[in-house]
Formats: C-alpha cells, structure tokens, sequence
C-alpha cells in the first residue's frame, strides 16, 4: 500500500509541467515564508509585552503604596500581561488554521485538475487508438475488394467484418456523446417497453460475430419486460461485455445471465480473467478511470464502459456491483426494481 501511494506521488508530479510545477513550489514557499514571519511577529510582540509588563511593574513599585496596594497592582498587572498572551496565541492558531486549511484546500484543487487532466489526456490517446483501428480495416476491406475480382462468398465475408467495425465505431461514438450530455446534464434518456430478455439474446449474438472475442454462455429468463432506454441498455450491456472480453483470455468463456426474483430483475457478466483488486472496485466507474496494473496497461480502452454502465444504472433507479469470481476473474451484476 506505501509503496503503491508513493508510485502515485511520483507519478503524479511527474505529469506536472514544468510551468505549474514552478508556479505551485513559489506558492508553498510564500506559504512558508508567511507562516515564519508570523511565528516572528508573535515572538516580537511576546516579548515586548513582557517588557512593557516589566516597566509598569517597575513603575509600580517606585509609586510606593502600601503593600496591599501594590500587591492588588501586581496582579491586575499580571492577568492583562495573560489576557494578551492568550489573545497572541488564539488569533496565532487560528491564522495558522486558516493558512494551512487554505493550503490543504488549494493542494487538493490543484491534484484533482492535474489529475482529471492526465485522465483526459490518456483518454484522447486511447480513444484515437479505438477509432484508428477499425478504420485501417474498413480501409484494408474495401480496398481489397476495389483491387481484386472476390468470390461473392469472400465479398460477405469482407462486407459482414467491415459492419462489425462500423458499428464498433458506432460505439465508440455513443459513449463519447453520451459522456458529453451527461457533463451537460442533459436529460436524453427515453423512457419504454423494452423486451429486455430479446435485446441481450441479440446484442449477445451480435458481440460473438466479432473476432477475436471470447465466447459467451447464455442463460437466459425469457419474457422479460423492463421500462427504459432501450438504447441506452444497449450501451450498458456492450460496456459490459467489452469490459469482460478485454481482461479475459481468448480461449475462456463470458458467463451472462438474466434472472429474476419477485421484485427484481437481475443481469450478470461474468468473465475468468485478472479480476478487479478490492481497492478498485469503487475506482472502475469513475470517468476516465482505467486499472493501472502492468496486466492491463496495454489492453485498449477509453476508460467510459463502466463510468457509463453505472450512471445508465442509476438512472433505470438499480445497482450495479461487483464481485470476485471463482477461482478468477469479475463478476458485474446489475439489478433493476420491476
């Protein structure tokens, strides 16, 4: 745990440009500076009212009353010399609550820009990546069948794989726009019947026609009826299974099921891959967010499937949770209230 905190830290300063890095190391010596010279201003006016404490003691004495009278002098003299010494030090800890809060507050503002701004930046990486692939083989598909007299069998071939990556685009189109509305709190969900049983038996045959994508296992309650977005549940469920099907191995299998209790209509993905460490199970939908392991440092990604499965979630009033898998791999299940 310390040394994962302190990869963080280096991280995090390491991404820092040189610029703002300047500007935030000035600020904190200011903020030293002020704090010493008010411990040396308190240090000053300490002593100069013991001083001035001595003089009036001083003064006292040569007016020479009675002993009472000098006694009773000695000791209003003493609780104003404590009253002053209290007020220096009550102002001097809350000016120093307040400069450190304010330091504290500021750290914190300026670690959250920086890191929403590495999140975003890696995003704009991942996701030329994710548009740059299908791209190149839509581009490589029609241009193999401009160049070449194709066996019609091999053209639908060629036409079904260029779909497949279309609407891999398409995808990765909607969750971007999605993404953008719900920073614009836009309120764009419909609201239907949705055949919901019908919609994961065809986004799930849809998904297997892919290549290279692990095979999923049906489990399927039929007649299933839920009010909603059907395009959003669209999303939802491929973010899952995307999300499955890139920490999985190729020749292991997706699990999905769709249940239901009473009152609940139950939906679970579940895959045998790396997992999801109990430290990033809360961490997984937030934006931008993606697992920093060296396992899954290089799978693709925009680091949106889950930030937009949990807010599509919340929005059809369910849960969505995670569980660890036996003997590896998550387990994502979704509940909605019938």
């Amino acid at each position: 745990m310390v040394r994962e905190g302190k990869r963080q830290f280096a991280s995090f300063f390491f991404f820092v440009p040189s610029d703002i890095m300047r500007s935030i190391t000035i600020l904190y010596i200011l903020v030293v500076y002020v704090i010493f010279q008010f411990c040396w201003w308190a240090y000053l006016l300490t002593d100069l009212n013991t001083e001035v404490y001595r003089h009036k003691i001083e003064l006292a004495q040569l007016r020479a009353g009675t002993a009472a009278e000098q006694e009773l002098s000695m000791a209003a003299l003493s609780e104003k010399m404590s009253q002053r010494k209290r007020m220096v030090i009550g102002e001097g800890i809350v000016f120093l609550s307040l400069l450190i809060w304010g330091s504290i507050v500021t750290y914190r503002a300026f670690r959250r820009d920086v890191e929403l701004a590495r999140l975003q930046k890696n995003f704009l990486l991942s996701v030329t990546h994710e548009f740059k692939s299908p791209l190149a083989s839509i581009k490589l598909y029609l241009e193999t069948m401009g160049r070449h007299e194709l066996e019609k069998d091999k053209q639908q071939v060629f036409i079904r794989k260029a779909i497949l990556d279309t609407e891999r685009l398409n995808n990765l189109v909607e969750n971007a726009l999605m993404a953008s509305m719900i920073d614009h709190r836009k309120d764009f969900l419909s609201s239907e019947e949705i055949e919901l049983s019908t919609l994961i038996t065809t986004l799930t045959r849809q998904f297997g026609e892919v290549p290279g994508h692990p095979k999923v296992e049906l489990d399927i309650t039929e007649n299933l009826q839920l009010r909603g977005d059907r395009n959003a549940i669209g999303i939802l469920f491929n973010n899952l299974l995307e999300n499955a099907a890139k920490y999985s191995p190729k020749e292991s299998s997706i699990f999905v099921s769709l249940t239901t209790t009473s009152d609940h209509i139950i939906l679970r993905v579940a895959d045998h891959g790396i997992g999801i460490p109990d430290i990033e199970k809360e961490k997984v939908f937030q934006k931008f967010y993606r697992s920093g392991n060296e396992e899954t440092r290089n799978t693709k990604g925009t680091g949106l499937g889950l930030y937009l499965a949990n807010y599509i979630v919340k929005q059809h009033n369910g849960t969505i949770r995670i569980y660890d898998n036996q003997p590896s791999g998550a387990i994502f299940e979704v509940t909605f209230a019938i």
